[in-house]
């Protein structure tokens, strides 16, 4: 199973502004940079993940991103769903597969799907955040060298 860039960037966004202190914002333009990312992909990501519920963002001199709810509530699994496009696996229509009729694979792969989301489907942000001290020490030995502040306190 390989999630698409757009998911990974997404689960790494949510990841980074979960490590920073309760209601503190961020911007598109660090997290981009912290990953490597084109900041236009990043926007839309991050668009997503607002609309979503996950994410607020402020608009103006002093705005930016930060984490909308508790990492706690945040079902990896659901977030999977929400970005990703196409869970299927496989598109039997392009091109058009002459086996269609007799092929069983897109029923296997639809099947190690499903195994794969209900796995993901047990694990909340909160889960991914139990090295939250080790993460906050990488991110706050990253952002110096790219050139921003650090968001972590006591950083």
């Amino acid at each position: 199973m390989r999630l698409t860039s757009y998911t990974d960037f997404g689960l790494r966004a949510l990841l980074y502004l979960a490590t920073l202190p309760e209601g503190e914002l961020s911007s598109v333009a660090k997290v981009s940079a912290l990953y490597g990312v084109s900041r236009n992909h990043m926007v839309k990501v991050v668009n997503q993940l607002v609309k979503l519920g996950y994410l607020q963002s402020q608009r103006g001199k002093n705005g930016g991103i930060r984490m909308a709810c508790s990492p706690a509530t945040i079902n990896i699994g659901q977030v999977i769903r929400a970005l990703e496009g196409n869970l299927d696996g496989i598109d039997c229509g392009s091109p058009a597969c002459q086996i269609v009729s007799a092929c069983l694979l897109k029923r296997a792969l639809k099947e190690a799907m499903d195994a794969f989301l209900a796995v993901m489907d047990g694990y909340t942000l909160q889960d991914l955040l139990a090295n939250r001290d080790e993460l906050q020490r990488v991110f706050g030995e990253l952002i110096p060298i790219l050139g921003y502040e650090s968001d972590i306190a006591g950083e």
